[in-house]
């Protein structure tokens, strides 16, 4: 069992159970909100929180056009016409066409989602067909609710007589109007008007007798009457006598549609629930979404193994002023370590830290999407307990402090292997070296019974505590000693520093009184605070140069992949090239031959005629002339053609060819690894990829690993699919290939044609 009873509003839970109702859209959906708990069981957990991620990677994907539509909660009114003689009223069939068609849309949906992505929802059509029920609604109601005039013969009938009557009472009147209006009687902008279902006069008081008829209502200022002219009197009441009939023939009908929908009302009330539970999981989806939250990884031991976990409520918070929530990564229970212990200064963070891992684990357990890092594992506990705020009770005669231990007495009664205990500012309240030596031994306490938590604190004994005991590890909320200000930033392995001798001097405290407040606490003490202090600054600036040097090797291994693709691409083009030259070589050979061939047969036909015998050697020089550079070029690599050639215009293969083995020349040789790996790369390469549906993080994996593939294959043209949607698929490819394109690793990119997808893709020349 949870501690304390309001463990949710001291967590902030009420938060976010209070954004979750806000985005849910019927009250059935809204209800499985409040009905929403602390759960313990890992198969229920896991299939709660994978049929959320499901959700979330749905309505995230504007290709797969999730349906939305209007569900309305009619429990009240479908359960009262399970008695005999009660039927609904149009309005109310109207709202259940509605909500059942919306259903039948979403059934329809879920069936034809790809069960291997959404295997949870795609399973979400198990419950019956209600399509029937919404026919039979179509056939009576138009498309405003209301009956049709066709719902039933008698009720066409009526309809119509009462539309014939209708028009002749107006006409009555207005011809009556027109007259009186003519004669002065009446002021030209008068008009007919309604009172009691009658249509009337509205006449001054005066001239009711020369009008004639029945009054049935004045102004309030008496100064107008509402005469029903007698001449329409008879009229009116066969109106009145036809609205009666019409009224009594809908509750017929309706009474007949509700006794056929009637044997339906178990599975309507189901289809009720049903769409609830999807309602509620489109709001977890949407907070996840709002979080930037996933599923992460869920073991049922009790452990904690965090990376980058941010507080909900203040990420909720910071998101409409731009500000980032600082992360935490941590790991307890099976690493060895079950309790943290963390210290630092005031203000510096321990309490938010404290909340930050109360909370995600509450929400975890709920079903909830979380938001931290996807590497990350979460275990499952029996039981939270939490000692956070100040708990002094006037009615119970509590102070803070005896609060406090009445909790530590709870704890420690209760607490056990599957516990995770959160107590905040552990020890204080009472005089310190008492107070320190309780929580000392409360600790030890907690870390016998494999209790797995996390405690706050400034005593002294306690870091030194966790330091030489086996369990329990010491944790540190950093603070900037040089711009004296907390950095918020949990780093675990080494005690925290309070802080106290800065902040005192930073709020202008006296010289003098800091001064002596040192003699009096020893330069023991102050040297320990120090090396701390020292400590921790090293340690930041060790994992920043770790953190520069894993940035300079990505960026390395890129380059190397880099250029490694452009080795593969000029070596492939060396030899399309080198085919390309020996091709025409062989043409100009063979027209060569033939030339030569002609030649000989003009020499012998002219019977060696001198000036025709000239001619025919020039042609034959001239051949030589193009046939020898070329013949050079594809077989030995020498250099530039002759004089006479270079003043030719020769095909581009032939002016290329030199520049080609020169260059090869100053290339490494590849590594037989590396042209099997392009080979195997190029066999299997497809020029699309389909990014709609994943996340961010998913997507820029993907795009990265194939754009590298795309590059290493000299791919030419390929197109990346990633949907219109909420456009952050889209922004993230422009953004990718715009970092290619500066570093000329790519030629350009451009929208897909407007015929065929327009914005859902983009064109990549590689």
């Amino acid at each position: 069992m949870n501690y304390p009873e309001n463990i949710e509003k001291k967590l902030d839970f009420d938060v976010i159970r209070e954004y979750l109702h806000r985005a849910c859209s019927s009250p059935l959906g809204r209800e499985q909100v409040d009905a929403m708990s602390f759960e313990t069981d890992s198969a229920v957990i896991c299939h709660r929180l994978k049929e959320t991620e499901e959700m979330l990677r749905i309505t995230e994907d504007a290709s797969l056009a999730f349906p939305r539509g209007d569900i309305y909660d009619l429990r009240e009114s479908i359960g009262r016409i399970r008695i005999e003689g009660l039927f609904l009223d149009e309005q109310e069939f109207h709202q259940l066409r509605q909500t059942l068609r919306y259903a039948t849309e979403l059934m329809h949906f879920f069936a034809h989602l790809d069960p291997q992505r959404f295997p949870i929802l795609s399973e979400k059509t198990s419950i019956e067909s209600i399509d029937g029920v919404v026919r039979l609604i179509d056939q009576k109601l138009d498309m405003f609710g209301q009956l049709k005039d066709n719902a039933s013969t008698e009720l066409a009938r009526i309809r119509h007589e009462l539309k014939v009557a209708q028009g002749s009472v107006s006409r009555a009147i207005n011809s009556i109007l027109r007259q009186a209006q003519a004669e002065g009687l009446l002021d030209k902008d008068a008009t007919p008007t309604m009172r009691e279902g009658r249509l009337v006069l509205p006449i001054p008081p005066g001239l009711k007798r020369k009008i004639g008829g029945i009054v049935h209502d004045e102004s309030a200022t008496g100064k107008t009457v509402f005469i029903e002219p007698a001449v329409v009197v008879e009229a009116n009441n066969h109106i009145r006598s036809l609205e009666g009939e019409e009224k009594r023939e809908r509750a017929r009908i309706l009474t007949e549609m509700t006794n056929t929908i009637r044997p339906s009302v178990p599975q309507i009330l189901q289809t009720e629930t049903w769409m609830g539970h999807i309602d509620f999981v489109c709001a977890k989806a949407q907070l996840g979404h709002v979080l930037h939250a996933i599923a992460p990884e869920v073991k049922p031991s009790p452990m904690l193994d965090w990376r980058d976990a941010r507080h909900p409520v203040l990420q909720l918070r910071f998101l409409s002023e731009g500000r980032e929530v600082v992360p935490l990564s941590l790991r307890l229970g099976e690493s060895g370590n079950r309790i943290l212990v963390i210290s630092g200064p005031n203000a510096g963070g321990k309490s938010v830290c404290l909340k930050t891992i109360g909370l995600i684990q509450y929400m975890l357990q709920c079903g909830l999407l979380v938001p931290m890092d996807e590497s990350s594992q979460a275990g499952l506990f029996s039981q939270l307990m939490i000692d956070i705020g100040d708990e002094q009770s006037i009615a119970d005669d509590l102070s803070t402090y005896s609060s406090h231990l009445k909790n530590m007495n709870y704890f420690s009664r209760h607490a056990d292997g599957n516990t995770l205990f959160l107590i905040d500012e552990f020890g204080t309240g009472t005089e310190p070296m008492i107070g320190g030596a309780i929580a000392e031994a409360l600790l030890a306490n907690f870390n016998a019974r494999h209790a797995v938590g996390t405690v706050t604190t400034h005593y002294t004994n306690l870091k030194h505590f966790a330091e030489q005991t086996e369990g329990i590890i010491n944790g540190a909320m950093l603070y900037d000693r040089g711009a004296l200000r907390p950095l918020f930033q949990l780093s675990v392995g080494q005690a925290g520093s309070s802080f106290a001798i800065e902040i005192a001097r930073q709020t202008g405290l006296s010289e003098d009184i800091i001064a002596r407040a040192v003699d009096l606490v020893g330069t023991e003490h102050i040297d320990y605070d120090r090396q701390l202090q020292d400590i921790a600054r090293d340690k930041r600036y060790w994992e920043k140069k770790r953190q520069n040097i894993r940035q300079r090797e990505k960026h390395l291994e890129e380059k190397i992949a880099f250029y490694e693709s452009e080795i593969a691409g000029v070596k492939a083009k060396k030899k399309e090239i080198i085919a390309e030259a020996k091709e025409e070589a062989q043409n100009l050979l063979e027209q060569s031959n033939a030339t030569i061939e002609r030649t000989i047969r003009e020499i012998k036909e002219s019977k060696a005629d001198k000036e025709r015998t000239r001619k025919a050697r020039q042609k034959v020089d001239r051949m030589k002339e193009r046939v020898a550079p070329t013949e050079q070029h594809a077989n030995t690599g020498s250099s530039a053609p002759s004089a006479t050639a270079r003043g030719k215009k020769k095909p581009n293969t032939l002016h290329s060819f030199s520049d080609l083995k020169g260059m090869a020349k100053e290339l490494p040789s590849a590594q037989p690894a590396i042209v099997d790996t392009i080979r195997k790369v190029k066999l299997s390469f497809q020029r699309e990829l389909d990014l709609r549906g994943y996340r961010i993080d998913e997507a820029e994996e993907q795009l990265i690993a194939y754009m590298d593939s795309a590059i290493m294959v000299n791919a030419g043209e390929v197109t990346i699919l990633h949907g219109t949607g909420t456009g952050a698929l889209k922004q993230l490819t422009k953004d990718f290939l715009q970092r290619l394109k500066r570093q000329n690793r790519i030629r350009d990119f451009r929208e897909g044609d407007v015929n065929h997808g327009g914005a859902g893709f983009t064109i990549v020349e590689v």
